[in-house]
């Protein structure tokens, strides 16, 4: 997918002042701002401070908030009365099309870079839960981490948070889905299999492209292709319903390679695949711009041609029902490529049902303890 010359784009990205590391290369202006703040760069006094705020990568701050709650319910036809909750606001993968970096804004940030940088960490999250779970009213409906922001992004590493909020589900019999594009899955292989036992438990592995060079320009800080295969293989081999998300397939950058991922996700144990097309909600279509203007000078025009041809003029689409694929020559491609592969490689999809008996029996002895 990458030529030689996208090879010359990233060498010289230093000329550029290119961050790398990072997906977003900007800070859009928050819309909920009356004001717009833009740094001076004439204020710094040496060359050497103009030069190092233009090119240091800050290093990643993570601020402990403290919600009242920790469920949430997402009102979307698309995705089916689901409930979702959120270790993390913000996320350090990076992904250039995020759509929650927009959710970014309501904690005053920006959607760019301090989408990135500014991470807040929900450390009350398991407790929270746990409330949530010893409601009588709760009727054990199956719910998603994480509906905005990755569970497994690198901060998982340092506090864990996600693997406690695992515990408690399985305190609770309580079923559970996960997405995620971080093999650091792996680490809770023991809590994942003992829920699986009871069918409690599915795992959505979100992969965008199979080119490694791609992936670090898409998504710099996220697993590798090669990596996200194995913990396909790996999570699949120990009884644990893996599918594929393969979002979201963007023309001319990443949509010729969705036949590839289906069947290397066949190949390596997965369930079942579906694809998303892009959409550019918000401060996102800007910020992903700037982003192809500098990757892909060369095709950054066909590039968010081919997105308004899929949105009706727009980059963006807020339309139930059809924002997930789009319309028109394009997605109709993608449509084809999507059916032929799924044909070939999934002629009987495996389908998954939650187990949900099991939770108002572990909710009650719960009770019963207190």
């Amino acid at each position: 997918m990458l030529s030689q010359a996208n090879t010359n784009i990233m060498s010289d990205q230093n000329n550029d002042l290119y961050i790398r590391g990072r997906g977003a290369q900007k800070n859009p202006n928050n819309r909920f701002f009356k004001t717009e703040t833009v740094q001076n760069l004439d204020d710094l006094p040496t060359e050497e401070e103009r030069e190092e705020a233009l090119l240091y990568n800050p290093k990643t701050k993570f601020i402990e908030v403290f919600p009242k709650t920790i469920v949430n319910k997402v009102d979307s036809p698309d995705l089916r009365n689901m409930y979702s909750l959120n270790p993390y606001q913000g996320c350090e993968h990076g992904c250039i099309y995020c759509y929650a970096r927009n959710s970014h804004e309501y904690w005053d940030y920006s959607a760019g870079k301090e989408f990135e940088q500014n991470i807040m960490v929900k450390k009350i999250a398991p407790k929270l839960l746990r409330e949530y779970l010893q409601n009588p009213r709760w009727n054990g409906t199956p719910m998603l981490l994480s509906g905005n922001t990755d569970c497994y992004q690198p901060a998982e590493r340092k506090f864990q948070i996600t693997r406690q909020l695992l515990e408690v589900f399985y305190e609770f019999r309580h079923p559970i889905g996960i997405i995620t594009k971080n093999v650091m899955i792996e680490r809770d292989m023991d809590i994942l299999t003992k829920l699986a036992e009871h069918n409690l438990v599915q795992v959505v592995f979100s992969l965008t492209t199979l080119d490694e060079d791609l992936k670090r320009i898409m998504e710099p800080r996220t697993a590798s292709a090669r990596n996200v295969l194995r913990a396909i293989r790996t999570l699949s081999g120990a009884g644990i319903p893996v599918s594929v998300n393969a979002a979201p397939m963007i023309p001319a950058i990443n949509d010729d390679g969705l036949f590839d991922i289906i069947r290397a996700a066949s190949e390596n144990g997965a369930r079942s695949v579906n694809y998303i097309v892009v959409r550019l909600n918000g401060q996102i279509g800007e910020i992903f711009e700037d982003w192809v203007t500098k990757n892909f000078p060369d095709r950054a025009n066909k590039v968010l041609n081919r997105i308004k041809a899929m949105h009706g003029g727009k980059v963006n689409d807020s339309q139930f029902g059809r924002r997930m694929r789009g319309e028109g020559e394009w997605a109709d491609i993608i449509k084809m490529q999507y059916t032929l592969a799924m044909k070939k490689f999934f002629p009987v999809i495996k389908t998954f049902e939650y187990n949900t008996s099991l939770y108002p029996q572990y909710r009650d002895k719960q009770f019963s303890l207190f």
